[in-house]
């Protein structure tokens, strides 16, 4: 029992560090807040020599209403008013300047310097990703049901069904009945890296579960009813024998950790909207098990990894936003089967990450990099293998608080 209790305030401990690294990252804007910056070191500062560097808003890195969404979780979880005032003003920011009048998303990034919005990392609108379009509807549900302020739950729906019925209507299927990692404004297949080149696996990306996961959501929600496309795009994932390729928008393998989670989480959902059990079967039995190869069961290079997921065999650092996924695919595992093994999975992720804050606002790093794969001048400290210097405040510092709130719900605390 005692040692549970550790585990348990160490976690605790973790989320409140990030919860307090997240804050100190925000800044007025028109009377609402923003990040700082997308990327910061220890001390919040903004790294501008990085492509996120400049940038805040709700797209993949920056995920202004996924950190909301966080905060207004853990605020009323435990009665903290500033984070539930955060997460309102984030939300309000990010409908004032990134929602047109017809409340449809229509742009993803704006650059801190000057203003210029932007639908990609890469700081032009030449193409933007719709699944991770899809992810922030999935957000702005989520933000819908998680404020209490009324104007805001309006606005949150009604942006959220019309971002979807667009997205919907543009983006194209491909042959394989699978969708474009990435498009233009036009519905156009953009078939390129985010850094020129042709893009390895444009056409199957597990980016475009997030399509099936946002049909789910709004079909459960009665917005709409999105059955005959959620059907066909299982449909198609299944025919495939899964799709798996890098979510992530700068990396390009067939197998990345948080695709299988993504996966395994949209298909127990989807399993209930479309009156269909054995779908949950198949997300236990054939996509979670998926994960397991990516689980570093030893400390390795002197670096805390025990618990955590490497990325892909690519890019092989253990990131921490698709190791929170994880956590929380192992959390919905674990409800779903009362299998402990899932639920002690998910308590060695969270525990894992806890050992990873530095300085003295709370920074949790971005990614654990036991490899050296970015470089040590890109470490705390310089050291030959160790932590990131540097985060996203709104994604990789705080995603993981998610988790614990998940964990203390489902044990009822």
């Amino acid at each position: 029992m005692k040692n549970a209790e550790a585990v348990e305030r160490q976690i605790a401990h973790s989320a409140e560090q990030s919860v307090r690294f997240a804050l100190h990252c925000l800044t007025p804007c028109n009377g609402h807040l923003r990040a700082t910056s997308t990327f910061v070191n220890p001390q919040g500062d903004p790294q501008l020599w990085h492509d996120f560097g400049p940038l805040e808003g709700p797209g993949w890195a920056a995920n202004s209403l996924g950190g909301a969404s966080v905060l207004l979780r853990y605020g009323t979880m435990l009665g903290r008013e500033d984070c539930v005032r955060a997460g309102n003003a984030l939300i309000e920011h990010t409908l004032a300047h990134f929602v047109d009048v017809h409340d449809r998303l229509q742009w993803l990034y704006r650059d801190v310097r000057h203003g210029t919005f932007y639908l990609n990392f890469k700081h032009n609108r030449d193409w933007f990703c719709p699944g991770s379009v899809a992810r922030v509807v999935l957000q702005m549900l989520e933000c819908g049901e998680r404020t209490a302020v009324p104007t805001l739950q309006k606005k949150l729906h009604a942006c959220a069904y019309t971002t979807a019925r667009w997205l919907s209507a543009v983006t194209p299927t491909l042959p394989n009945g699978w969708f474009p990692r990435r498009i233009t404004l036009q519905g156009e297949p953009y078939p390129f890296a985010a850094e020129g080149g042709n893009d390895p696996i444009f056409g199957c990306s597990g980016d475009g579960t997030h399509l099936l996961w946002m049909w789910a959501e709004l079909t459960r929600k009665g917005l709409a009813d999105y059955r005959p496309q959620l059907q066909r795009g299982i449909e198609a994932f299944q025919k495939a024998g899964g799709l798996y390729g890098s979510v992530n928008h700068d990396t390009y393998d067939r197998q990345e950790n948080v695709a299988y989670a993504i996966a395994f989480r949209t298909f127990v959902r989807a399993a209930d909207v479309l009156g269909e059990p054995s779908l949950k079967s198949y997300a236990l039995q054939k996509i979670l098990p998926g994960l397991e190869r990516f689980v570093m069961h030893e400390d390795r290079n002197g670096v805390a990894t025990k618990g955590l997921l490497y990325m892909e065999d690519s890019w092989d650092t253990a990131y921490l936003w698709e190791n929170a996924e994880a956590a929380l695919a192992y959390l919905e595992a674990h409800q779903l089967s009362g299998e402990r093994l899932y639920e002690q999975r998910a308590l060695d992720i969270l525990t894992a990450i806890s050992k990873h804050h530095y300085g003295e606002y709370g920074f949790l790093t971005e990614g654990v990099d036991w490899n050296n794969h970015v470089g040590k001048q890109h470490h705390i400290g310089q050291a030959e293998y160790g932590a990131i210097a540097y985060t996203e405040p709104l994604l990789n510092n705080l995603y993981h608080v998610e988790a614990y709130c998940e964990w203390k719900s489902q044990r009822g605390r």
